[in-house]
């Protein structure tokens, strides 16, 4: 697998929000700390350049938990957007955290709240950037 890839702008309202809920408590300080070591481990490039199979912000993906074979979709959002009816997933959740930047058929190792989970990007429905929304 190679390097995260992060568009500017995301990296920036990301970042954002961590700060923000850090200072309202809205988010424990191993979370914080673990997505900010995600973000800064990542390559940060302009929206435009970002590949069409890479998953943003705002990007509609559809998973396979390899440990089960269950299958979800879901859209990654700002945590203000949340709402699991409508699928939307706060970045802030492992999930989401775990797939930020990644690509179609990345495979990865993360621990969500059940314990050590595998997980495979099996297609990117909707990205933003790809469609050509590069301030979403």
């Amino acid at each position: 697998m190679g390097k995260l890839i992060l568009n500017r702008l995301d990296y920036s309202r990301i970042q954002k929000c961590i700060n923000d809920a850090k200072q309202f408590k809205s988010i424990n300080a191993t979370e914080a700390e673990s997505l900010k070591k995600e973000l800064n481990s990542a390559k940060i490039v302009e929206p435009q350049e970002i590949p069409a199979n890479v998953v943003t912000m705002n990007s509609i993906v559809k998973i396979s938990f390899l440990n089960s074979d269950k299958q979800i979709e879901f859209r990654i959002v700002y945590p203000d957007q949340a709402n699991l009816k409508e699928n939307k997933i706060s970045i802030f959740s492992p999930i989401a955290t775990a797939l930020i930047g990644y690509k179609v058929a990345d495979e990865i190792e993360w621990i969500v709240p059940a314990g050590l989970t595998k997980i495979r990007i099996d297609e990117i429905i909707y990205q933003p950037e790809a469609a050509g929304n590069y301030n979403l």
